[in-house]
């Protein structure tokens, strides 16, 4: 049992593990020693267990929260440095800009003055938010057209965003790129009408990025008039659907916030902390979250009538599975990802010279993991430990996932509740 539980500890509250047979032996590579090996059946549990690493909080919370904190720090490297990013980015023209999906049909909400236009004050719980007035008038198919395209409009509006700066700038778009350099890390978000719309950092640098410092000409002011602009222009050509053409664009509202630093002693309009934490917390979610739709594929048509779930989700799903068989757009896969009402972008992305990546940040734990397991095997001081003299040799095959109901009780009982990390969890 103890040994069990050890093991079990080592998932760090990962719900659904994946389970791996086989065996890993190290060896010396200068004196053929066998230093330590494992097979998967003499372990507790019968099998190698690794995190799943899902980043839906829906499916295991424990690895959706790594997730979330790699992200912190990956927005929060761009902002302040840090993780091979240096500190003088702190110092860059930095906005923090969040853009919305058009109209679709009006829905229920809650205005910062007044009522819903259904003549309801809604409260902040209200199942009812984001669901159309009249489901009936509600452009389905043009949501989730917008959805599936949500990731080109992005990548059209950032060409049109250099265009802009450098337009302001005096310079060419060919010059452009030998003074300043835009980079940005962003997370998409589902708005409760199911809508996918953007939050991102977007900074100015110059030539080789957060290395270098922006122009003199560089400005959050610049930066966020670019922004306007390049958002306007941004518009790319939809398919046609039923003899219908659409043309799909940003929605008018557009919030551009300058960042400050939060030792900044003027008026603070966001911090760098704020704006990290905000990102963070939306890179484990998705539409399931949102609009009470579904973390897992859609198998069969048959299923979404059975789905519980609300019925504007419902209506978004079915309307994927319908344009799913237009031939023309076969390339979207609405079907694959009808769970995701269409969309099928990455959840957050960013550019080269923003910061540090998720994978830097994941073989650093992994690193850092290893170098502990050998020290328990090895002790701290034994030079067998050098990476550079030991020959690793391991083969696994994949043997399900999750956990006996057994594990899953004692997986439980070792996880603190929530407001007690760092207390004993059992004697």
């Amino acid at each position: 049992m103890p040994a069990l539980m050890r093991q079990l500890s080592g998932l760090a509250g990962c719900t659904t593990p994946i389970r791996l047979d086989g065996w890993r032996t190290e060896i010396n590579e200068s004196t053929g020693q066998v230093l330590h090996h494992l097979e998967s059946a003499d372990l507790p549990a019968g099998n190698l267990l690794i995190r799943c690493g899902n980043r839906r909080v829906t499916r295991c919370p424990s690895c959706a929260e790594t997730y979330r904190r790699d992200t912190y720090h990956l927005i929060t490297a761009g902002l302040t440095g840090g993780k091979g990013t240096p500190e003088t980015v702190a110092t860059h023209p930095r906005v923090f800009a969040t853009f919305t999906a058009p109209s679709f049909g009006p829905v229920h909400n809650r205005p910062a003055t007044g009522r819903c236009r259904c003549g309801t004050t809604h409260p902040t719980d209200d199942p009812a938010l984001g669901s159309p007035l009249n489901p009936d008038t509600y452009d389905y198919e043009a949501a989730v057209l917008w959805n599936a395209h949500a990731g080109k409009i992005w990548a059209r509006f950032s060409i049109h965003l250099r265009r802009e700066v450098a337009k302001r700038a005096g310079l060419t778009q060919r010059d452009f790129k030998d003074f300043a350099r835009i980079s940005f890390g962003k997370v998409a978000e589902y708005q409760k009408r199911g809508a996918i719309h953007f939050h991102a950092v977007i900074r100015l640098d110059g030539h080789d990025g957060g290395h270098q410092p922006p122009p003199s000409w560089a400005s959050a002011e610049l930066l966020t008039d670019a922004i306007r602009a390049a958002a306007r222009r941004t518009e790319i050509p939809g398919p046609l659907v039923n003899g219908r053409e659409h043309r799909l664009a940003f929605g008018n509202q557009l919030d551009i916030r300058t960042i400050r630093s939060a030792d900044f002693t003027g008026p603070v309009q966001i911090t760098e902390r704020a704006v990290a934490a905000y990102i963070a917390k939306y890179a484990t979610k998705g539409a399931e979250t949102a609009t009470g739709a579904l973390d897992r594929p859609v198998r069969f048509l048959a299923e979404i009538g059975h789905l519980d779930i609300p019925e504007h989700a419902r209506r978004l799903i079915r309307t994927c599975w319908d344009l799913g068989a237009d031939p023309g757009l076969e390339d979207l896969r609405l079907r694959a990802w009808a769970h995701m009402l269409g969309f099928r972008g990455h959840f957050s992305t960013k550019t080269r010279k923003y910061s540090t990546t998720l994978g830097a940040l994941r073989h650093a734990r992994a690193a850092w993991r290893r170098a502990q397991a050998l020290e328990h095997l090895h002790g701290p001081d034994n030079p067998d430990t050098e990476e550079e003299t030991t020959l690793v040799l391991a083969h696994w095959a994949f043997a399900g996932t999750g956990l006996t109901p057994g594990e899953s009780w004692l997986t439980a009982a070792l996880q603190p509740a929530p407001g007690t990390e760092g207390e004993p969890t059992h004697a």
